[in-house]
């Protein structure tokens, strides 16, 4: 909805939550990467200035999947009690009175994600220490108590099927021939399936854009729940450290943000901070960038077909044969 309406709506909806009648409207944007269903706003109450974010499902889609927000609200809460920072939750709900669909609000966080290059100018040492930050709240992450508190986001589904659901968007991905490896590299996951591995809580795209810091590095907030769910955790550890092995990538460049440590001193943050050998790290790895190497493909079709308009997919793609040589090298294969 555009910012008159959501304004319209707001202001009942603030004055209710917080039990003021004089309660107003401040300000009020569209919030940053999901413009059209998030939004920052602020409200003055009580002489106060309070600033919030609010996320709502993306417009026209089924609220399931990563469109259910109550998905997100649901890890966020489990997090409660934790040494994790992130936002809490302080409304959410499936009331349709409000804004016709779910939604929750939370503080908004005043600092910023590793992207452009503000973090660079802080010194190796206070990178490496934002590093070992991020991957120690990921260890908090995966240690959640989740039978009693992560319900509402199913059960895992089995590690074949983490793997053979990518099947039909290979089938349907431009540049079959940069995922020439593909049939083998599916064959190897599916032999090596680990044996012993932590099901848990996973948040499904740790990554530098999904941690947000102060000016100063401290690490304030893990973000953007969207893909959350429950499964192996080791799917966060081999994603992040996969992204930011340069062997991986066709540039010789780590897809994730420059100037942070690489994947195989993350691993051993990960690692130290778990305080234990949580498992084969390596086949995370390998399947982190076999299902980003298909995603590209199926999101190059979609670029090309005229689908959707994302010309970043021509470079992205560059990496979809390097992205099976490095899953290939993790199976020892």
């Amino acid at each position: 909805m555009d910012l008159e309406e959501m304004r319209t709506r707001l202001v009942p909806f603030v004055r209710a939550k917080l039990g003021d009648p004089a309660a107003e409207l401040a300000g009020l944007e569209p919030g940053p990467g999901h413009a059209g269903f998030s939004y920052l706003f602020d409200v003055t109450t009580g002489g106060q200035l309070r600033r919030y974010f609010m996320r709502l499902p993306p417009p026209g889609v089924k609220w399931e999947g990563t469109a259910d927000v109550l998905r997100q609200v649901c890890a966020l809460n489990a997090l409660e009690g934790t040494d994790v920072p992130h936002a809490p939750v302080i409304w959410s709900g499936d009331d349709l009175e409000w804004f016709d669909c779910p939604y929750f609000v939370v503080p908004r966080i005043e600092g910023d994600v590793l992207r452009g290059d503000w973090f660079l100018k802080l010194s190796d040492d206070t990178r490496r220490d934002m590093a070992k930050q991020g991957m120690t709240a990921l260890a908090g992450i995966h240690r959640v108590d989740w039978k009693p508190k992560c319900a509402y986001l199913g059960d895992f589904w089995g590690f074949e099927f983490d793997v053979t659901r990518w099947d039909r968007f290979y089938e349907r991905g431009a540049e079959q021939e940069r995922l020439a490896l593909q049939p083998r590299v599916k064959e190897l996951l599916l032999q090596k399936i680990p044996q012993d591995t932590r099901i848990g809580l996973y948040h499904g795209d740790f990554q530098w854009q999904n941690v947000m810091y102060s000016p100063q590095g401290k690490l304030l907030a893990v973000i953007d729940w969207e893909l959350c769910g429950i499964g192996a955790t080791l799917n966060d550890v081999g994603w992040i450290c996969a992204f930011n092995d340069p062997i991986a990538w066709a540039s010789n460049r780590p897809i994730g943000e420059g100037g942070m440590p690489l994947g195989d001193e993350l691993e051993q943050m990960y690692i130290e901070a778990w305080g234990s050998n949580p498992g084969d790290i390596s086949w995370f790895k390998a399947l982190a960038v076999y299902k980003f190497a298909i995603i590209s493909g199926f999101n190059l079709m979609l670029h090309r077909r005229g689908k959707r308009h994302d010309p970043q997919w021509e470079d992205t793609a560059l990496s979809m044969t390097p992205n099976m040589e490095y899953a290939l090298r993790m199976l020892g294969g």
